[in-house]
């Protein structure tokens, strides 16, 4: 019987049985530092001490031709075992040959290269090993049939062809080695392989060949580059004829390419260095000319540090306007739509003067027309017609472009949507400095037809009244008024041209109809403007009206104030002035008290409004009491103080709460209240009323 804790699974043990006993750690209990310590130094070095040497195979030594053999074969064995296990492996091959050939038994040898060749021909390694292995053996013709073969598989492969030649040359054979040349040229291989052939017919002083190879070089790569290295070939060799044939040569046919700039400065260069400074300056203009702003940076330094040294004035500032009308070229062209770059542009160009290219700058500016139609992206741009017009007609000189610059600029606004006056009144006042009125007259009546503006039809008014045309101005003034009927400005100045031309009915009823406008923007402007009309006029009466019909529309203090100003006035203008023989003159004393007696009603209507209709406007009351007051001081011996000193508040400083947006209380402020006599009457009349009623209340219980 299995014990009942016997697990079939375990084989019929117990988990008990099965657990591992590992030895429990044991505790330190001394841990102070050892009295010899010991470095992870010291720990390597005598593990490295104690290693045991490595066990190597004896030294043979072979006494007899019986074991040399027996040990080639030996060799030879294992080198196939490896082959026929790894044959892809190239450098199993290359160990094998080498060990032939150091055994002295070069066909075998040759026989494993070739068999490794067989496996990876296209591997260039096998071949230069092998050729090498040929040449240092002195084996020429075998080495020359090796590089004949890998250079005719493996054309592209530029170290076997200079291994080749390397070799050929070092051999003294300079015609194998050209023709070994010749043979690779045919393949067009890259730059260095064409340089290395002109090198190697420099060496044996070759020019002749060598300026042949350097023709065929710049037809099979023409680069600027290539260009170059030819020409300053010809000037090493003093032909400078040759060499400027050669750079127009390369300009011919590369003027256009990428890298162009780089051929020009080596042109320009070549002439400063042959002393033709004139030759070299045409050339950095023409190249500036030719070349695209952004990739012409170098050659304009070229040039300044050029001019710097053998300009004039005039070719230095030349050419520092060239540098700057690059930066320039180059900010329009990573924003066209930066105006602000464009108008330094112009500046510059209209510094130097040149009337094409101010124009060609002029037109592509204004080419790059705003992407929105509206007004705040057009603001800075139509500047740009602006100063177009201005210098066709001040600097130019040309009249007829600067009229169609300007009907260019009315033709592209959006006059639907936005308008410019400024633009509509330049080309009005342009046709009028050159004595086309009638041509004046067209624009600004299309301005107002298309995009009435207050500016135009002020400046249309105001060119008509110069050349006296009345019935123009009426015009005008009508139109202007039919477009903005709440204007008072247009009310007011069309009033006071009538008045200017005596025409007193006519200026009172355009007032009459103004007034009676149902929507007005400043009304309180052109009710003073009647006003004072009326008044200028001697209708005080008329005034009285105005003033009367002004307080049925509105009762503000100023038109209190200013009706109770103009009867205290009435009594100077309304006083029969009598001057006797002494000089001095007497008043009606009788028309003056009734100025004062008029003034003092309109201030008591204005005072008894306030105290009854509009109690809250405590402040207003107050001030127009002020101005009562100083009025009545300036009456002199008519004046009565008293009747409104009595009248006067007394300022109380109070507090009261700030309510925050929450609904608590933020804090408290502090304001001026007016207490008005009749208030504080009414006050202590209240304080007497609770005074008996609470005798009464307390005189009850009493009687019970």
């Amino acid at each position: 019987m299995g014990s009942k804790d016997a697990d079939p699974s375990l084989g019929y043990l117990t988990r008990k049985d099965t657990e591992v006993k590992l030895p429990r750690p044991t505790r330190v209990k001394n841990k102070t530092p050892a009295p010899i310590q010991i470095t992870a130094e010291q720990i390597l070095r005598e593990a490295r001490e104690r290693q045991e040497a490595e066990i190597r195979p004896p030294k043979q030594k072979i006494t007899d031709p019986t074991e040399l053999a027996d040990y080639r074969l030996r060799k030879r064995k294992e080198f196939e075992d490896v082959i026929r296990r790894v044959r892809w492996n190239v450098s199993v091959w290359i160990k094998y040959a080498q060990w032939e050939e150091s055994q002295k038994d070069f066909n075998r040898a040759r026989s494993v290269w070739e068999r490794a060749l067989e496996v990876d021909y296209r591997n260039h390694t096998l071949w230069l090993k092998y050729a090498e292995v040929e040449m240092k053996n002195k084996f020429i013709n075998h080495a020359r049939n090796v590089w004949d073969r890998a250079v005719t598989l493996l054309p592209r492969v530029d170290q076997l062809w200079y291994k080749y030649i390397h070799m050929e040359e070092m051999l003294g054979n300079v015609a194998g080695a050209r023709q070994i040349f010749e043979r690779w040229m045919s393949w067009m291989p890259d730059q260095q392989g064409w340089l290395s052939y002109i090198k190697f017919e420099l060496r044996y002083n070759e020019v002749e060949r060598a300026r042949a190879i350097y023709e065929r070089f710049v037809q099979c790569h023409p680069k600027v580059g290539a260009w170059i290295r030819y020409a300053k070939f010809e000037m090493k060799n003093g032909e400078i004829v040759r060499a400027r044939k050669v750079y127009e040569r390369a300009v011919e046919k590369l003027a256009d390419e990428e890298d162009a700039e780089q051929l020009f400065v080596a042109f320009a260069e070549f002439e400063e260095r042959c002393k033709e400074t004139e030759r070299a300056r045409c050339i950095y203009k023409f190249a500036l000319d030719h070349i695209p702003k952004g990739r012409a940076e170098d050659l304009y330094r070229k040039f300044v540090a050029f001019e710097k040294q053998y300009g004039d004035k005039e070719g230095i500032e030349d050419a520092i306007v060239g540098k700057r009308r690059f930066q320039y070229e180059d900010e329009v062209r990573k924003n066209p739509l930066n105006y602000d770059a464009w108008f330094d542009y112009i500046k510059l160009e209209e510094s130097v003067g040149n009337k094409g290219r101010i124009r060609e700058v002029y037109e592509r500016a204004i080419s790059n027309v705003p992407p929105a139609e509206e007004k705040r992206y057009w603001q800075r741009y139509i500047y740009l017609w602006i100063n177009y017009a201005l210098y066709e007609e001040l600097d130019a000189g040309d009249m007829e472009r600067t009229r169609d610059v300007y009907r260019e600029c009315l033709k592209l606004i959006p006059h639907e949507k936005f308008s410019f006056a400024k633009i509509w009144l330049l080309a009005a006042q342009f046709e009028i400095r050159q004595l086309n009125l009638k041509g004046a007259r067209q624009i600004l009546g299309n301005a107002i037809g298309k995009a009435p503006k207050d500016k135009i039809f002020k400046k249309y008014i105001e060119i008509e009244l110069q050349l006296g045309n009345i019935d123009r101005c009426r015009k005008l003034y009508e139109k202007y008024l039919e477009w903005a009927p709440e204007n008072c400005y247009a009310w007011s100045k069309y009033a006071e041209l009538e008045r200017s031309l005596s025409e007193t009915e006519r200026a009172r009823a355009i007032f009459e109809l103004a007034i009676t406008q149902p929507a007005l923007d400043m009304p309180e402007l052109l009710w003073k403007a009647y006003i004072d009309f009326e008044i200028s006029e001697g209708e005080y009466e008329r005034t009285r009206g105005l003033y009367e019909r002004l307080l049925d529309r509105t009762k503000h203090l100023k038109v209190w104030i200013s009706f109770a100003k103009f009867e205290a006035s009435a009594m100077e203008n309304d006083g029969d002035l009598d001057v006797p023989e002494d000089g001095i003159p007497e008043y009606d004393h009788e028309a003056k008290k009734g100025c004062v007696q008029r003034a003092r009603r309109v201030f008591e209507r204005a005072i008894n409004y306030y105290r009854t209709s509009a109690p809250e406007l405590k402040e207003e009351r107050a001030m127009l009491l002020e101005e009562w007051l100083n009025m009545e001081s300036s009456f002199s011996e008519l004046g009565d103080v008293s009747l409104v000193q009595s009248k006067l508040p007394k300022k109380l400083k109070k507090r009261k709460q700030i309510t925050s947006e929450d609904g608590g209380v933020s804090g408290y402020e502090e304001y001026i209240d007016y207490v008005f006599p009749e208030e504080n009457q009414a006050t202590n009349l209240k304080i007497l009323e609770a005074a008996y009623k609470w005798k009464k209340q307390k005189l009850s219980p009493d009687d019970e």
